[in-house]
This record gives structure tokens, C-alpha cells and sequence, in this order.
């Protein structure tokens, strides 16, 4: 391997997005790459459904109350500001990402064109450094309350992406427990593990080094952070939201573990922040000598895993003449 080629300077954007206002946080997310190049990073990587934001309402105002005109004016406002990928909404992010050869994992919420254009996916995003949109990952199965607004994903965009000569792989949020999820990145060849979170660092302070271990990989958590004084004044029923929001609604989390699950960066939390590290791709040849989990250590004689990448749709045109 030629020594430029294994080490990688990474950068984890742990910011607040402008709740709900795509054009805004648009604009945020932006000054975060300026800044992650200006200080040399290869790869930046942002929260789950960064853009336009996490869905905090239903656990604050009521989420699983049918017909209930509130959460339907909440919900259309949401779909207004989802990410429409077919209409160039992340073209920005793909222009500076080649400018600065850039490589990008961001969380969205997406509002997708193939399922009819009014159904929203939280989905995560990789855009490589010359520009090009590599995988669009659909979460496989929203959270608890997440149901209430967020589709169920597919497979389709379960890949690893090569930066210089790591593989990378990425999942949102809870899917990051799912074992088998985690299995289909690693049998791609995964060493260097995305985990993107809405924020808290409850959930990244366990599951970050666990994974490293089970993999031997690094394993970076990304969370976003977000505080009442994060909300726009103009947000639907912000009076209803804010009445039993608490000091953070998600209070960041963000960290790096090594491929021996010790602590590169350990979880910061409650401030947004530009943090940076560089990683030797060695690290994960030494871990991988004793443990390989679908390589040398694997049974696939015994257990094997199918994994179906097709991008599911209610339609299928066979005669587009």
C-alpha cells in the first residue's frame, strides 16, 4: 500500500441544525465544509437527519394522536423542507465536495420521488470527493415514535464506498444495534464504520467501542445537538414544543474508537464543534490478525446472510415507450 494511501484526516460536524428551515441549514451545513477543508479533512461527517432536522415533536406534543390537526400541520411543514434529491437539493454540497475533494456522510430527511414524492425517509447520504452521489441508505426500520412520520427503508443503499484504501459503511442511528445490518457492511469489506445519531451521547458512549471491537474497525458516532434556542420562531406550535421541551433535546455525542475499541476521541458533549482526527489504516491490519468477523473468523458453511439491495417501489413501468 502506497503511505498516502492509508492515512485519512476525518472531521465529525457536531451542530444544531435551523430546525425545519431547509434553506437555513442548507446554509449552516455548508460553512462546516468550508471549514472542514480549510483544515485538510478528506472525509466530513454530519448527524442523522441533520437537514432539515430531527422529528422532536411527537415525543413532546402528542405524536400518535389520530387526525389530529396539529400533527398534520407539523407533518406537512416537515415535508415541505425534506430533501428532494432528484431536484437538486444537495447540488451545493456535491460542488464543494469535488472543489475541495471532500468526501461527505450526511444525515437527511428524504422526501422520496421513486415512493410517490409525499412519504418521507430518513436516509444517509455519501457523496464522494469528486462530487457524485455513491449511495443514498434509506433507514431499514424507524424508532419507536420516528413511525409517526418516517417510511421504512430498503437495502438498496447497504454499500461501502472506497476513500484512498479504507472501505467505508454507514448506518443510522439504531440500526447500528441491528446485527445483521452491521454483518452486510462488514462482508463488504468495511474498516472504517459511520454511525450517524439524531444526539445523545446515551447512546453513542457504549455502542461506538462495541462495534469497533466486533469489527475491528474504527467506528466513528456522529451526533447533532439541539437545544430550544435552536427552534425558529416561525416553527408550527412552537408554544406546544417548547413547553415540555427539556435543556437539550439531543446533547451531542460525538467520538471515534480505534479498531481495539479504546477511545480516539471520546464522546463531547453540549457544544457544536468541528472535531478532527487523522487514522492509520495499520491499526486495523494489526486488530484484524487475531479477529476477522466475516473473513477468517466467520463460518459461512454453517451461517450465512442474504442481503437483498434492490430500491423497493409500488411501481414497476416495463414498457416506458
Amino acid at each position: 500500500m502506497k503511505k498516502n494511501e492509508t492515512k485519512l484526516k476525518v472531521g465529525l460536524a457536531q451542530m444544531a441544525p435551523v430546525w425545519l428551515n431547509k434553506l437555513q441549514t442548507i446554509a449552516k451545513i455548508k460553512s462546516y465544509l468550508e471549514d472542514a477543508a480549510a483544515q485538510d479533512c478528506e472525509l466530513l461527517i454530519f448527524g442523522e437527519s441533520l437537514l432539515p432536522g430531527y422529528p422532536f415533536w411527537l415525543s413532546l406534543i402528542d405524536g400518535a394522536k389520530f387526525n389530529d390537526p396539529v400533527q398534520k400541520e407539523i407533518h406537512a411543514h416537515y415535508l415541505r423542507n425534506a430533501v428532494e434529491i432528484e431536484k437538486g437539493d444537495l447540488a451545493d454540497f456535491c460542488a464543494l465536495a469535488k472543489k475541495h475533494q471532500l468526501a461527505i456522510y450526511l444525515g437527511i430527511i428524504e422526501r422520496a420521488e421513486n415512493r410517490g414524492g409525499h412519504s418521507l425517509y430518513c436516509s444517509l447520504v455519501y457523496i464522494d470527493a469528486t462530487g457524485t452521489i455513491q449511495s443514498v441508505h434509506r433507514k431499514l426500520q424507524p424508532t419507536y415514535e420516528e413511525r409517526l412520520t418516517w417510511a421504512p427503508g430498503d437495502g438498496h443503499g447497504l454499500s461501502v464506498h472506497p476513500l484512498k484504501d479504507f472501505r467505508l459503511g454507514g448506518l443510522n442511528c439504531w440500526e447500528n444495534w441491528m446485527p445483521l445490518s452491521r454483518t452486510a457492511l462488514y462482508a463488504q469489506g468495511e474498516n472504517l464504520h459511520v454511525a450517524v445519531w439524531p444526539g445523545m451521547v446515551r447512546n453513542t458512549i457504549d455502542l461506538t467501542r462495541f462495534i469497533a471491537v466486533e469489527s475491528r474497525s474504527f467506528v466513528i458516532s456522529v451526533s447533532g445537538l439541539m437545544r430550544p434556542s435552536d427552534f425558529p420562531t416561525d416553527t408550527p406550535h412552537l408554544d406546544k414544543i417548547l413547553a415540555k421541551a427539556p435543556e437539550y433535546l439531543a446533547d451531542g455525542g460525538s467520538c471515534i474508537a480505534g479498531p481495539d475499541g479504546n477511545w480516539i476521541i471520546a464522546p463531547v458533549a453540549e457544544k457544536e464543534i468541528l472535531l478532527t482526527a487523522t487514522l492509520d489504516l495499520n491499526r486495523v491490519l494489526e486488530e484484524r490478525q487475531n479477529f476477522d468477523p466475516t473473513g477468517h473468523y466467520s463460518r459461512p458453511d454453517v451461517t450465512k446472510l442474504i442481503l437483498n439491495k434492490d430500491r423497493q417501489s409500488i411501481l414497476k413501468i416495463e414498457n416506458k415507450d
